[in-house]
C-alpha cells in the first residue's frame, strides 16, 4: 500500500471518528469515505476549525505552534498597537511580549514608564519590572523592586513573584535567607522549578541529604502526573535526575 493511500485512510478514519464522537450529521461519513483528501480538507475547515476557535485548549495549541513558526509575531502585533495608541494596556502587553522574547531592556523601559499615576504601585507591573531587571543581570535592583511591591501591596500573592524573590536573594549571596525563601515558595508552587532550584541550593550549602529528598520528590510527583505535565516540566525533571546522579 502506498504511503499516500495509507495517509488518506488514516485521515478518513480520524474524521469519521470525530463525526461520531461529536454528533455531526452522519452524511459526513459517506462524503469522507467517497471523496478522500478533498472531503477531509472540507470537513476540517467546515467542522473542526470553527470549533477550535471556541476551545481554549485548542487555541493554546495553535498559539504554541504559531510561536514556534514565528516567535516574534505577537511582539510585532503588540508593537504596532502600542505605536497606534500608548495606553496602559498596550504598553503592558508590549512589555510582556518583550519579556517573552528576551528583550529585557525594552521590557524594563516599558514597565518603568507604566509605573505612574494610578498605576504607580500596580503589583503586576512592578513584578514585570523586577523580572526584566533580573533578566538584565540586576538582581539587587530586582529585589528592591520586589521589596517595594510588597510594601505597597501587602496582600498581593504571586508564586512566580515569590520564586523570583528567592532567586534575587540567592544571587545576592545570602544563602541562609535564600534557603528560607525557597523552603516557603515550594509549598504549593505549581510546577517543579522551585523544588529543583531549592534542591540545587541545598547541594551547594552542603545539605545533600535534604537535597536528595527534594529531587526524589520531583521524580515521584512527576511520575504520578499526567503526560502533559511531564512534558511541561521536562527541564526540571531532567535537572533532578542529573543532580541525583551526581550525588551518587
Amino acid at each position: 500500500m502506498s504511503p499516500i493511500l495509507l495517509l488518506s485512510i488514516v485521515l478518513q478514519i480520524a474524521c469519521c471518528v470525530h463525526v461520531i464522537r461529536t454528533g455531526r450529521p452522519m452524511y459526513w461519513i459517506f462524503i469522507l469515505l467517497v471523496f478522500s483528501y478533498i472531503a477531509v480538507a472540507i470537513y476540517f475547515f467546515a467542522e473542526i476549525l470553527p470549533g477550535m476557535r471556541n476551545d481554549p485548549g485548542a487555541r493554546r495549541v495553535v498559539r504554541k505552534v504559531a510561536a514556534k513558526i514565528d516567535p516574534e509575531r505577537e511582539k510585532r502585533h503588540a508593537s504596532r498597537q502600542f505605536g497606534l495608541s500608548d495606553t496602559q494596556a498596550n504598553r503592558r502587553r508590549l512589555a510582556e511580549e518583550s519579556l517573552v522574547s528576551g528583550d529585557f531592556q525594552q521590557a524594563a523601559e516599558l514597565y518603568q514608564g507604566a509605573l505612574k499615576g494610578l498605576y504607580e504601585t500596580d503589583p503586576e507591573t512592578m513584578l514585570g519590572l523586577a523580572k526584566a531587571q533580573f533578566g538584565l543581570g540586576q538582581p539587587q535592583q530586582a529585589r528592591r523592586t520586589l521589596d517595594a511591591l510588597i510594601a505597597a501591596n501587602p496582600n498581593y500573592r504571586s508564586k512566580d513573584g515569590h520564586l523570583l524573590y528567592a532567586r534575587t536573594v540567592e544571587a545576592s549571596g545570602d544563602m541562609p535567607a535564600a534557603l528560607h525563601e525557597y523552603e516557603n515558595v515550594v509549598q504549593g508552587y505549581p510546577g517543579e522549578e522551585a523544588r529543583a532550584r531549592y534542591g540545587s541550593l541545598l547541594v551547594r550549602s552542603g545539605d545533600t541529604g535534604k537535597a536528595k529528598e527534594i529531587f526524589n520528590e520531583i521524580l515521584t510527583r512527576s511520575a504520578a502526573a499526567p503526560k502533559y505535565y511531564q512534558r511541561e516540566q521536562r527541564e526540571w525533571i531532567d535537572a533532578a535526575k542529573r543532580e541525583l546522579a551526581s550525588l551518587r
